[in-house]
């Protein structure tokens, strides 16, 4: 009798208090089961029951059923959300929709996620291919037979992760303007207003006192070598406007590594060996860097950005096979003034075997088989990396 009068009084509560209205919205909480801030109801029932109300629009929503218990407490208050919150709201969620969920949306804070994304986090490849000519050259110098210094490659690949992260930076501060223009670099956060310049250029300054940090552990000569390419990181982003060579120019500036892994090892350069294995790396980077041009050469056709993909157009094949024999000859020059074994050699085959691949089947039309060709060049370095391990350990 209890249980019955119980749900009857909720009934009649409900349907009393539960008024239709286009402003109001349903709140929930878990404290007490409530039509009202004035009336509450108690239970002592474990089980919560059903109440059934006559399906009716309460601000644009409908209810037909409530578990005293689980729905606790019901506010026919105004909605909080405004008209302009609601679509912040869903501007943020397109944003992030496009952008792509990666594991920065996942595992950081929501404040921390543009500088992630500005340092491009969320794309390592960059930072692979800063590395391995890094890693090519401090195995290189290593003794005959013996491995390479390990703590050497932890030092470079963090230099690497946030040498890529400041150049990044930098490129999309001083191209914010331009990067509006663009399909594929109109969600950069300072280019879609997500982070102001100040608060990038702050953040530059963050990247570039950790880079030093790295950069005073090695010896001076080193300190010195190292400290002489942020001309080259700073001038980088201004290539594309006054040259339709900014690819070889990146090339001088990403290879950078191949002369410091050296220094580091031996304190000064070989240049017998070192001068070659620096220009395979700039050859590279014309390779795999015009490849990845033909993505954007449509809209910097028309924003008036130059580069080798418009300077080669449809000769393109033509000018990346010829870079990429130049890479592969001066990679075994400079083993061979290295006197290194001949595992290097067979990984050399091995790696112009990859090169090919990608000159020959790439798509120069696709942006989407551009952008495969490009991120595959992590693994022409992981194989240039082994040959030399191998032939190094061997020698």
């Amino acid at each position: 009798m209890a249980a019955a009068f119980w749900l009857s009084h909720a009934s009649r509560t409900t349907s009393r208090f539960l008024k239709p209205s286009s402003s109001s919205s349903i709140t929930l909480s878990r404290s007490l089961f409530s039509v009202s801030s004035s009336h509450y109801l108690a239970t002592s029932n474990p089980s919560p029951s059903p109440i059934t109300v006559p399906n009716q629009s309460y601000g644009g929503r409908w209810v037909s059923e409530f578990r005293v218990g689980s729905v606790s407490y019901i506010s026919t208050s105004p909605s909080s959300s405004s008209p302009a919150t609601t679509a912040k709201s869903d501007e943020n969620r397109s944003r992030e929709a496009k952008v792509g969920v990666s594991w920065i949306d996942l595992y950081l804070p929501r404040q921390a996620r543009p500088y992630a994304r500005l340092a491009r986090l969320d794309k390592p490849i960059g930072t692979w291919l800063l590395a391995w000519p890094c890693m090519w050259s401090i195995t290189l110098a290593a003794n005959p037979g013996q491995l390479p210094d390990f703590k050497m490659l932890m030092l470079f690949g963090c230099g690497a992760l946030l040498l890529r992260g400041a150049g990044c930076t930098i490129n999309d501060l001083l191209d914010r303007d331009i990067d509006t223009m663009v399909e594929r670099t109109k969600l950069r956060p300072v280019a879609s207003g997500l982070l102001t310049p100040f608060q990038g250029i702050c953040f530059l300054g963050f990247q570039l006192i950790l880079g030093l940090g790295i950069l005073l552990q090695l010896n001076n000569y080193s300190r010195i070598l190292g400290a002489s390419s942020l001309l080259l990181v700073f001038s980088y982003p201004l290539m594309k406007r006054l040259t339709f060579w900014p690819q070889a120019y990146l090339g001088l500036t990403f290879n950078w590594g191949a002369l410091l892994g050296w220094s580091a090892i031996k304190g000064d350069i070989d240049p017998a060996i070192v001068l070659p294995l620096y220009v395979s790396g700039v050859f590279w980077t014309l390779v795999y860097d015009t490849i990845y041009a033909h993505q954007d050469k449509e809209d910097d056709l028309r924003v008036g950005i130059k580069s080798t993909a418009l300077r080669f157009g449809d000769s393109t094949k033509k000018w990346i096979m010829g870079f990429g024999i130049a890479c592969i000859s001066s990679l075994a020059l400079s083993g061979y003034n290295a006197e290194i074994g001949w595992p290097y050699y067979a990984s050399l085959a091995t790696a112009s075997g990859q090169l090919a691949w990608q000159i020959w089947t790439v798509d120069l039309s696709s942006r989407a088989d551009c952008n495969r060709k490009f991120v595959s060049n992590k693994w022409f370095g992981a194989i240039i990396f082994s040959g030399i391990l191998f032939g190094r350990l061997s020698s």
